[in-house]
């Protein structure tokens, strides 16, 4: 998805690709298959680039720290990517808008927290988890010494209490290295079994001030971080209204792919931008409501003949497939609509989206 942007803007991309058959192999011209976490690897595919960035976050912060160091421009570098690759090291920098947490590395520090907080408790791996994987709900102390006998000991573990929130929100902004940032429309970001589903955008029932301060706190971590580059920032909504920070992502997310269709510069546009260091593009919505609804895998597995259903049915859909595997649960590609009535858009969504997936219901 920053394939198409790139082409607009006169960029080459190269991509170091986990192998030959991964959707952007398919599509980039210049594709190097290796493993991210290998040195000679990442050194070598970057020998040629003028800058590096990411579509994830795993690649180890030591490794781009010796790129840098090297004179490659890595963007965002490492010392903010850090905060998107370990748990404990964004809850202790961003401990001011954080639920309540305890780092731990024994099962009697995070009994004696589950004990003071209160169970139950949500328990998250520091490093690798992802989609609601390496994240837990603890019930009960069994519950905590179950989890420490299967991680092990010396697990770096952030233990959270469990937040009674009414929704989750996600602040998109987009930050160049000469300070320029821009912030997009909050959405709405509705979550089933840990993977995003479905978001609306702007987030219903936001009020003004609600939106403006959720942005601010969004611009605030990119530039106390020196983020360069899109940075995503999950909140979790509580009841009285406040907001307190669940995951950072600094790449392109999910959540915003309302936007390649639905804003008049697309999260992958203003990334490239922002890497460059080229002016920023304008974030805001074209339609009043936009909502995307992701296609996770069913039981259609030729998804491309199901489209003369969709587009029949409904001309201003747009779509974007993967050109993944169909495999149950894995994300398989996106639907996004967009127009003045709230209600209807989502139909539009959930229609198209369920016929993909096989899903029983839709007229």
């Amino acid at each position: 998805m920053m394939y198409a942007p790139s082409i607009k803007l006169g960029i080459t991309l190269r991509v170091l690709a986990e192998g030959p058959d991964v959707s952007a192999a398919r599509v980039f011209g210049d594709v190097v298959v290796g493993d991210h976490d290998d040195p000679d690897t990442v050194r070598a595919f970057a020998a040629d680039c003028d800058v590096i960035t990411f579509d994830h976050e795993h690649v180890p912060t030591g490794l781009l720290r010796e790129l840098e160091a090297a004179g490659v421009q890595v963007r965002p570098g490492p010392e903010a990517l850090i905060h998107a690759q370990d748990k404990a090291v964004m809850r202790e920098r961003l401990a001011a808008c954080s639920p309540a947490f305890r780092i731990v590395q024994r099962v009697e520090d995070l009994l004696a927290f589950g004990e003071q907080q209160g169970w139950p408790i949500i328990a998250k791996i520091a490093r690798g988890g992802y989609d609601g994987k390496g994240v837990w709900k603890l019930g009960s102390p069994e519950e905590a010494c179950e989890l420490f006998a299967g991680v092990g000991e010396g697990t770096t573990i952030v233990a959270e209490e469990l937040v009674d929130f009414a929704r989750e929100l996600s602040a998109l902004v987009v930050r160049s290295p000469s300070g320029q940032a821009v912030a997009y429309p909050i959405s709405e970001s509705i979550q089933r079994g840990g993977i995003c589903t479905e978001t609306i955008t702007p987030a219903p029932g936001l009020s003004e001030e609600q939106a403006m301060a959720a942005q601010q706190l969004a611009l605030r971590v990119a530039d106390e971080l020196g983020v360069v580059g899109m940075l995503a920032v999950e909140l979790m909504e509580r009841r009285d209204g406040s907001v307190v920070i669940n995951e950072l992502a600094m790449r392109p997310h999910n959540t915003g792919h309302w936007s390649i269709d639905g804003a008049h510069t697309s999260q992958f546009e203003n990334h490239l931008r922002a890497v460059l260091d080229l002016p920023l593009g304008d974030p805001t919505a074209r339609a009043p409501w936009t909502v995307m609804a992701n296609v996770l895998g069913g039981t259609v597995e030729d998804l491309p003949s199901a489209l003369l259903h969709c587009f029949a049915r409904d001309r201003r859909l747009r779509v974007e497939l993967y050109g993944k595997e169909v495999k149950p649960g894995r994300k398989v590609g996106h639907v996004v609509t967009f127009g003045d009535d709230l209600d209807a858009v989502r139909r539009r969504a959930q229609h198209a989206a369920n016929y993909l997936m096989g899903v029983e219901g839709h007229d």
